[in-house]
């Protein structure tokens, strides 16, 4: 795998993914190797490496990217009564492009 599966396989169309909610800026899909029943995630289509290294002209990006986060969670939240949102940064984060997840059930693994 390389340092960001996101831009490398996902956003360059080399690996299909399942779309939740795409913008014009943001895309949210089913995670290709789910850790949990319910895995979702959602990225920005530009590459920003983590959430510690946003710059201010990427602001209007985050909003946009947890506007879907938020759109995301709340369908997950209706249809399963829960879910959770997680961002990992530094040596947690495997891929090195700015994520998070949206999560229901337990750990598959």
């Amino acid at each position: 795998m390389t340092e960001d599966f996101y831009c490398d396989e996902v956003l360059s169309g080399k690996t299909e993914v399942h779309k939740v909610i795409e913008t014009e800026n943001v895309l949210a899909y089913y995670h290709t190797r789910p850790f949990y029943p319910v895995h979702i995630v959602a990225i920005p289509k530009k590459h920003i490496s983590s959430l510690i290294t946003l710059k201010e002209e990427d602001h209007e990006l985050l909003l946009e990217l947890l506007d879907v986060v938020q759109k995301v969670a709340a369908m997950v939240t209706e249809e399963h009564g829960a879910c959770r949102v997680i961002t990992n940064l530094g040596d947690y984060q495997d891929s090195k492009h700015l994520h998070w997840h949206i999560v229901f059930g337990k750990p598959l693994r």
